[in-house]
């Protein structure tokens, strides 16, 4: 079997063999969110010419067995650090997770393995080498995101590979808040004063992270969309449904401007099989801060592949998409409508080997 050469931009599901093409580096870190790998990019592209070299990757691309190999064989194993954020357990990438282990052991690497979102993640830990201070500290850098959390996760591996002075802690930024195009933390009024009097609102949620990667080209043309059918949009964005800030903050904003219907952009779902879903409350018992009687909450979509793998396949969106966007968010009751936008590559980032991908609106 032969490897694929991985084209730039895109992301497949891991049924084919792939090689990034990747020469070693001193850093690796291995994440699912490309707004994650955007903003470490960027923030590489900052630093002095002396720091560490770093290479990133998207593990969806890392999916079959033989590209681990390659991979592990290519790059990761020549690093002093490596770092993966991983989404979904240790049993979603267990394979990719037991090479790096034995890498890690035979190489002498310095592995941390962390939850690709703000949950612990104990199974995860036996995975890694480093103490549990240095991985906390450096799983908080990426939780927090934005471009100054970004430098200093990238700095503090520095000072883990080669004992560079510390940076400071991570900085907290905003969990959830309102969004308009060319508003810095706009407030309520501040998107008031955007709306047409006595018209119906509209509410947009959608994750941070999008903000975080500068991905927003499908939520600026979504909001331009409904202003040109006569509504009022209500950008909110989240870091997830599930966190109570997140969900704290979506119910105040429901609370001082009610929306008549919810555009959703998140995936996944608040709900567990065999509740109800009315009155703020889901499947489980869990409280939806989307969910209320007679507020159709309808599921967007944006697809994380590209838009001619969409065309090509006989079942349009991936099988993470159609888990992740439309199976289990049904278990919230929402809605579904259709792909909004696509993930679309650009050039190869050169510091870092790695395409830095954006999502294009439909």
């Amino acid at each position: 079997m032969h490897l694929l050469a991985v084209q730039a931009g895109t992301i497949d599901d891991g049924s084919q063999a792939v090689d990034l093409g990747q020469e070693p580096g001193d850093i690796v870190v291995i994440s699912a969110a490309d707004s994650e790998l955007a903003a470490l990019a960027r923030a590489q592209d900052g630093l002095p010419q002396d720091a560490p070299s770093l290479r990133l990757a998207n593990f969806m691309q890392l999916g079959h067995n033989m590209s681990v190999d390659h991979y592990v064989e290519q790059t990761a194993r020549h690093a002093g650090l490596i770092v993966v954020r991983l989404l979904g357990g240790a049993s979603y990438w267990s394979y990719g997770l037991e090479q790096l282990r034995l890498a890690a052991h035979d190489h002498g690497i310095k592995l941390a393995v962390l939850p690709g979102d703000a949950q612990p993640d104990a199974e995860l830990l036996v995975h890694s080498n480093l103490p549990e201070a240095e991985m906390r500290q450096l799983w908080h850098y990426l939780i927090e995101g934005g471009p100054d959390n970004a430098g200093n996760f990238l700095r503090y591996c520095a000072h883990i590979l080669r004992g560079d002075e510390a940076p400071p802690a991570s900085l907290q930024l905003l969990k959830a808040g309102l969004y308009w195009p060319g508003v810095v933390t706009p407030g309520l009024e501040a998107v008031r004063r955007e709306w047409q009097a006595g018209a119906t609102v509209a509410a947009v949620v959608f994750y941070r992270s999008l903000i975080e990667g500068g991905y927003l080209e499908p939520v600026d043309a979504l909001i331009a969309e409904l202003q040109r059918a006569g509504l009022n949009p209500l950008p909110i964005f989240v870091s997830s449904l599930k966190d109570e800030v997140s969900a704290a903050t979506v119910v105040e904003l429901f609370q001082r401007a009610p929306p008549r219907v919810v555009l959703n952009a998140t995936g996944f779902a608040v709900s567990t099989p065999g509740g109800t879903n009315g009155g703020g409350v889901s499947g489980g018992g869990a409280v939806n801060p989307l969910a209320a009687p007679g507020r159709p909450i309808l599921q967007v979509v944006f697809a994380g592949s590209s838009r001619q793998a969409w065309v090509d396949n006989p079942q349009g969106l991936s099988s993470r998409d159609l888990a992740m966007n439309v199976v289990l968010p049904e278990l919230d009751g929402r809605i579904l409508t259709r792909a909004l936008s696509f993930k679309s590559g650009s050039e190869r980032h050169a510091a870092t080997q790695c395409s830095v991908v954006t999502y294009k609106a439909e």
